[in-house]
């Protein structure tokens, strides 16, 4: 299988969709055709020679822990250093401190190719991307001027230390302690599991970000710090090491590791018994993040699925043989096999445009200081993550299908996907937590005026095209999807109050309703924008493939709004009718 980034259709987005060129936001004017195509293309270069023959390296062989370091599969470490050396690493770091200063929506557009191409390689990079955040937003100018060069080249990397054994998402049950020193330094003593890239071969050093409680912090959440803690301080070892390398599901060669902390010498990022607002300086867009991994993967099973059914030889169609001088024709002359191919690629192409306009709203709240764009991505980010990787699950479980059996075996890159995928519904904050921030925070907050801001971006959508009947398909399916959505919150409005578990027994459905509703807005800014290139010249077998595809999600996937919203108006009573002890 080889994989090949979709540069038209991000080409498509960036330029006829979002206008990028001719936007407001600082840094966008500079992003040409010409110049996104480079990069772009330059990137699916890499992507495609580079990381994706070593995907089905990393699965096999995985990390492993000798004599207290964690070596990464075979490839891996000249692999990342040709990701350094090319500078893609650095791409919307700080030009001070060695980087190019994109904006983020680039770094996003490059990031995709990057994770479908070989998501456990690209993690490593990505954890330093966050690491490189919380200390551009919170560290001083001496923290800064420290690690921030090494982390943008990657020459160190970053981690994020928060999940405990006894405590995932209630992070105010956290034991990890701090204690101060006489110096300024911390000495920071407890047990961390589930570390992405907490250990490995690739990088002179190791940066950890640690959550932890220092004296006079209360209990709670509130008492919890932010701690740089460097695995080597000068040529010395510091007091952290890998208790174990976690045999996993997938992304086997992403290093996974139980991190011990011994008296280790750390330093406060930012203020005392403040880290938690430290860590969520850079949520919006590790969450993004993984939303994006959620339709990257699901873009590389759809490639590999889409080839093998038109190449595989199986049964006549229907309607008459379409390779009559074969054995049999090829499966994607079945309906059945192009549904699952449709619900595939209308579910990527609509994600990918979601995940740029959040990337385009983080450039501009963060580039503008826009706290409308920063209260409109913060509703949507559960969006992006949660829905996002539910569906690219969902969609490599298709892919594999279209395989049949040989999806099943591992001679066969369709199985790696799958496995690869499940983890992004699980870290960043797993999508039943997704559903209730949702719900029980981001529709009501600021009194609820960006989820009405967004409404009011799709009933502008829904009416601005009346001129034009080729987009009714687009707008009545939108607006009849809008309406359940608006339904689902007058429901909550209705009854949350009285009874808070009517409204979180419908979370997850309320999620994937909002989920589809944000897929429908995308695909009418799609169709609108291929509508206007068609009629001025533009590439006719490209856009009229994106308008069918368009009105097939239209047409076969927001009708799910229905169910949802049916689902949410049951309320609370049948999900909670069992005693605990009956399950």
């Amino acid at each position: 299988m080889t994989y090949r980034a979709p540069v038209q259709d991000m080409q498509f987005l960036l330029h006829q969709v979002l206008q990028i060129s001719t936007s407001d936001i600082p840094g966008y004017a500079d992003l040409d055709e010409g110049f996104t195509a480079a990069v772009l293309e330059e990137a699916g270069k890499i992507a495609t020679d580079v990381l994706a023959p070593l995907n089905a390296v990393g699965d096999a062989e995985g990390c492993t822990l000798e004599n207290g370091v964690v070596r990464t599969p075979k490839g891996f470490k000249a692999a990342f250093n040709a990701l350094r050396d090319g500078g893609w690493t650095a791409l919307d770091c700080a030009p001070e401190f060695g980087g190019q200063g994109l904006p983020y929506l680039i770094h996003s557009a490059v990031n995709e190719a990057l994770v479908s191409a070989n998501m456990a390689l690209n993690m490593y990079q990505g954890l330093t991307h966050g690491a490189y955040s919380a200390i551009a937003v919170h560290g001083s100018a001496e923290q800064k001027a420290m690690y921030l060069p090494k982390l943008a080249s990657c020459e160190w990397t970053g981690t994020m230390n928060l999940t405990e054994p006894h405590c995932g998402t209630d992070l105010g049950l956290m034991r990890t302690r701090a204690e101060p020193q006489a110096d300024g330094s911390y000495k920071v003593t407890g047990t961390k599991i589930f570390i992405s890239a907490g250990d490995h071969d690739m990088a002179d050093n190791i940066i950890h970000l640690v959550l932890a409680k220092a004296p006079g912090g209360g209990e709670g959440t509130k008492g919890i710090s932010l701690f740089i803690v460097p695995k080597l301080i000068g040529d010395a070892r510091n007091g952290v090491s890998v208790g174990k390398v976690e045999h996993k599901m997938g992304i086997h060669g992403s290093a996974t590791c139980v991190m011990n902390f011994d008296g280790a010498t750390g330093w406060l990022l930012g203020d005392l018994h403040k880290g938690m607002r430290a860590m969520f300086t850079m949520m919006n867009e590790a969450r993004l993040g993984v939303g994006l991994q959620g339709y990257a993967v699901a873009e590389a099973a759809y490639q590999a699925a889409a080839g093998y059914a038109r190449d595989r030889l199986q049964g006549r169609a229907i309607t008459g043989a379409a390779n009559p001088q074969g054995p049999a024709d090829p499966l994607i002359v079945h309906p059945d096999i192009r549904r699952s191919l449709m619900d595939q690629r209308s579910f990527v192409e609509g994600a990918r445009a979601l995940t740029y306009w959040g990337a385009s709203l983080i450039d501009r709240a963060h580039r503008m200081g826009d706290a409308a764009s920063d209260g409109l991505v913060s509703l949507l980010i559960p969006v992006i993550k949660g829905f996002q990787t539910d569906m690219g699950f969902q969609m490599a479980v298709q892919a594999q299908q279209v395989w049949g059996g040989h999806g099943y075996i591992e001679d066969n890159p369709a199985s790696q996907f799958v496995r690869d995928a499940r983890i992004a519904m699980i870290y960043e904050g797993a999508n039943g937590v997704q559903a209730l921030d949702l719900v029980g925070r981001k529709l009501t907050q600021d009194g609820g005026k960006h989820v009405l801001a967004f409404f009011d971006m799709v009933k502008a959508e829904c009416t601005g095209h009346d001129a034009d009947p080729r987009m009714e398909p687009f707008t009545k399916a939108l607006k009849a999807a809008s309406k359940q959505m608006q339904a689902a919150g007058m429901f909550f409005m209705a009854n949350g109050m009285k009874n808070p578990n009517a409204a979180l027994a419908g979370s997850s459905d309320f999620l994937h309703l909002m989920g589809h509703v944000c897929m429908g807005l995308m695909w009418t800014r799609m169709a609108r924008a291929a509508l206007t290139a068609l009629d001025a010249g533009g590439d006719a077998g490209f856009l009229q493939a994106k308008l069918a595809t368009g009105r097939y999600y239209m047409a076969r996937q927001l009708p799910a709004c229905g169910l949802h919203l049916a689902r949410i108006e049951t309320g609370a009573e049948t999900v909670m009718a069992l005693e605990p002890q009956a399950f």
